[in-house]
């Protein structure tokens, strides 16, 4: 009798559809979801505090930007914890992916994050003083486009960051090469921008933190055209990504 009661308790329907079916998917992303997105929020809490009571002025470009140095490595390690997302209840270590993400990309993120971060600092203030200095709206308008083009290249080296190593200057060099090589990626990287820069102007960008998992999946998604052609064309067999590294 106790080998009748075994055999079912391991091979049963049931069993299956709760590890295997639809339903357990969707909890299973749910929770790794809520899980990535409290440590988004724990990571970047020192400094979405003061970004948050901020006043929305240009003299506060430099203090913004401070405040917004935290928020690369923690986006980097929900990109890794993400990427290594197990679809179905069996084995979900979101926490855990998380934390080795953010151990293994931080300092790699930091040194193209914080040049960005500077450089869109500069052209804050240059952009609300227009008027003051008398620039040409022509000239303002090129500003913008330029700070759209650098945040778009800033995604895709966000993403190559996050799941390979690779040296800073290429990681550079990637992230240019895919803005025209991957026009799909980055329209759809333009859109999810677009978004963005709407919520935090109607809401504020403590809005916009609570919904940075998602945010971080669409882009994952969104980026998978170029993560795959970077896997094919510019890692050799014997070398090791993040994330190969990780699930070794």
């Amino acid at each position: 009798m106790s080998d009748h009661t075994a055999a079912p308790a391991t091979s049963s329907p049931a069993g299956r559809e709760f590890g295997e079916g639809p339903l357990a998917r969707v909890a299973a992303l749910v929770y790794s979801l809520l899980t990535i997105e409290s440590l988004l929020l724990l990571t970047t809490l020192p400094g979405l505090i003061p970004l948050v009571l901020l006043d929305r002025d240009a003299s506060n470009a430099p203090l913004a930007v401070a405040c917004a140095i935290p928020l690369g490595p923690a986006l980097s390690a929900a990109l890794f914890a993400l990427r290594q997302h197990k679809p179905d209840l069996t084995d979900l270590k979101p926490a855990a992916q998380f934390w080795r993400g953010y151990r293994l990309n931080a300092g790699g993120v930091l040194r193209v994050w914080i040049p960005w971060l500077a450089l869109m600092a500069v052209l804050a203030v240059n952009l609300s003083h227009t008027r003051a200095a008398g620039i040409p709206r022509w000239w303002a308008a090129l500003l913008v486009a330029f700070a759209t083009v650098a945040t778009l290249w800033m995604a895709n080296a966000l993403v190559i960051t996050s799941l390979f190593a690779f040296r800073p200057i290429d990681i550079a060099r990637l992230a240019a090469y895919f803005l025209g090589r991957t026009k799909a990626v980055t329209l759809g990287n333009l859109c999810l921008l677009i978004c963005a820069a709407a919520l935090v102007a109607v809401a504020s960008e403590a809005v916009l933190a609570l919904l940075g998992a998602g945010f971080a999946a669409f882009l994952l998604r969104t980026c998978r055209p170029m993560i795959a052609l970077v896997t094919e064309e510019f890692t050799a067999a014997e070398e090791f990504s993040a994330t190969e590294e990780f699930a070794a």
